[in-house]
């Protein structure tokens, strides 16, 4: 998905050293996007405190809403997109020759490397309801600067989280490693993304690691953190992101009607990127060598399957050299 706001809480960003447990509710900003797509999501990341949980940089909901949307083409370089569907179709295309539905249950994967496009429609031609996450995480300079690349993953891991009251939960292992399983997808960093099923009245232990930081967002339902560091319970809710710090081997979640959430997490990211539209890079001048890139249609984004001259334009830079912030957590 393209980034058509002109969000300045993004325009400068990077990472810092995690030192331990947190218990911070980060308030997800209401976005509205506008122009082809008439869409609103709601952003928990990048936060001005918090611009990278692990290598996740990005995250967006799109949803729950009815609506028609229109992604013309457009580019990314520097970061793997993860969509993670709840509701709806939708029909992704990019340069690699993809062209596929991106529903429920599916994992759609895509690499950027040192450039791709793609294009984003709803199917059909009326509004419809939609509702999925789309993530985007850093790659590692080790990666970052190679082709581009698609995955789609139809059959993903589950694991049972042992229940302390009620019957055990379960979650979906969508990327990464967690509670000892490890999803298909190719990931480039150490990193979990994963879709977490409460029952009603349960409580369960959900596994973490000690040296990765964790977050976690509420999608449906009622949840609560019981936190053993404060002796209290933290409610959740689908308007805030809870960020967890680092430090800790486990955490206990519990609801009362039931509840789905999405974990993600990761071993810090030790690169300091700039990030700036749909580009995540390590300085200015990488930002502005990729806008006049993509302006000047170069080979390097290639030609979204299926599509004519159709395509999103590059915002205007900033008037000020885009740098790095360093995380307030």
């Amino acid at each position: 998905m393209t980034r058509l706001d002109a969000d300045d809480a993004v325009a400068t960003e990077s990472s810092a050293e995690c030192d331990g447990p947190r218990v911070v509710q980060l308030e997800a900003r209401e976005v509205p996007l506008g122009g082809v797509r008439a869409m609103s999501v709601r952003r928990a990341l990048p936060q001005r405190d918090l611009p990278l949980v692990g290598a996740w940089c990005f995250l967006d909901r799109f949803g729950p809403q009815v609506t028609r949307m229109r992604v013309e083409p457009h580019p990314h370089i520097g970061l793997q997109t993860v969509t993670w569907p709840f509701e709806g179709e939708v029909r992704h295309r990019d340069t690699v020759g993809s062209d596929v539905l991106v529903r429920r249950g599916v994992l759609n994967l895509m690499t950027s490397g040192a450039g791709i496009a793609h294009s984003e429609y709803s199917v059909g031609e009326g509004a419809v309801p939609l509702d999925a996450l789309q993530l985007w995480v850093a790659l590692p300079e080790g990666r970052r600067h190679g082709g581009p690349e698609f995955e789609r993953h139809e059959d993903l891991p589950v694991v049972a989280l042992g229940a302390l009251e009620g019957a055990d939960g379960h979650a979906t292992v969508v990327v990464g490693d967690f509670a000892g399983v490890a999803s298909p997808a190719t990931m480039h960093t150490p990193i979990v993304g994963a879709e977490i099923h409460l029952e009603p009245g349960a409580r369960v232990q959900v596994p973490l690691t000690a040296a990765w930081e964790y977050a976690v967002l509420p999608i449906s339902g009622d949840a609560r953190l019981v936190d053993a560091a404060t002796g209290g319970d933290v409610e959740l809710d689908v308007t805030h992101l809870l960020y967890l710090g680092t430090g800790r081997d486990e955490v206990v979640l519990a609801s009362s009607a039931g509840a789905t959430l999405f974990l993600l997490g990761g071993e810090p990211f030790d690169e300091e990127i700039v990030m700036w539209w749909n580009f995540v890079a390590r300085s200015h001048e990488e930002i502005v060598t990729a806008r006049d890139a993509w302006e000047a249609a170069s080979d390097r984004f290639g030609h979204v399957v299926d599509h004519g001259d159709e395509r999103i334009p590059a915002p205007p830079l900033p008037n000020v050299r885009l740098t790095r912030r360093r995380r307030r957590l």
